[in-house]
């Protein structure tokens, strides 16, 4: 890369329920960083009501372009009979009139190539419909786009659901298929996979091929904050490192709440360590 290439990751800003004070700064920060591309990773409505999902393009629209969105569990009506009914039999349309269907919303340079996976599910064979699944077919899909990308190109991945438990994290996601896509995605070279869900910014590693698949959470700009103010993320990546700034609301400004810091690839050391786990070294450059 020439220069650093910047993007802006946000997630749960939950139009309806919003933190209006943070999300009014949060446009003129983000036009302040001058990114490459916005990625909001879901949740953009409280309950997936017309008035919520006017009010989040309305906000996006805003942002610097390109952009790439993709749903969460909330943007898929819900509260009331009435929304019931839209669930059962149009989940998506509200969402996809504005935003477009999954595979609009890829984004690829010969830089970087973000593949957008939708998690969300209007029904499951379980209580809980607010967790996350994914199907094999969407593995395939995915890491078919994943290794179309151009020789050296940053990969990406991004979805609502955590795919792998936060460990410690506010609330679980418990995605079905989650593990699977996970390692299948490790395979194919992505290097971050981006998620919300759980309101709480976090980087790991997958443990899984060589160790250097980052999964990267940002938190909520809405008021249902769970530990963490309000937020998001700014990611810079250059041919080295990839550098994850949480920034946080505080009184009257976003400030940096947590930075970590990866390799841009790294390699293996000395094989799985007594965990389990890849010990890796950066790879020189």
């Amino acid at each position: 890369m020439t220069k650093p290439f910047k993007l802006i990751q946000v997630s749960d800003i939950h139009f309806g329920g919003e933190h209006k004070a943070a999300v009014e700064a949060a446009v003129e920060r983000i036009h302040a960083e001058r990114p490459d591309l916005v990625i909001a990773a879901g949740d953009l409505t409280k309950d997936g009501k017309t008035a919520e999902f006017d009010a989040a393009q309305a906000w996006l629209d805003r942002l610097p372009r390109p952009r790439l969105v993709t749903p969460g569990n909330h943007d898929i009506p819900f509260a009331g009979p009435r929304e019931i009914l839209w669930r059962l039999v149009a989940p998506w349309r509200r969402y996809q009139s504005r935003f477009g269907r999954r595979k609009s919303q890829d984004w690829d340079d010969p830089r970087v190539t973000v593949v957008a996976l939708n998690t969300a599910r209007a029904f499951q064979l379980r209580l809980n419909w607010s967790k996350g699944a994914v199907s094999r077919q969407q593995i395939r899909e995915v890491c078919a786009d994943l290794k179309d990308a151009a020789p050296g190109a940053l990969k990406i991945v991004v979805c609502h659901h955590p795919l792998i438990e936060m460990i410690g994290g506010p609330m679980t996601a418990k995605v079905r298929g989650g593990t699977a896509a996970a390692q299948a995605f490790a395979q194919a070279g992505a290097d971050l996979v981006l998620t919300g869900h759980i309101h709480a910014p976090f980087v790991h590693p997958y443990p899984f091929s060589d160790g250097c698949t980052q999964a990267v959470g940002s938190g909520t700009l809405s008021v249902r904050e769970r530990g963490v103010p309000a937020g998001f993320n700014l990611i810079e990546v250059d041919d080295v490192d990839i550098r994850i700034t949480a920034l946080a609301w505080e009184r009257t400004r976003f400030v940096t709440w947590r930075t970590w810091s990866v390799p841009r690839r790294c390699i293996p050391k000395d094989g799985p360590n007594e965990n389990g786990a890849t010990e890796v070294a950066p790879l020189k450059v």
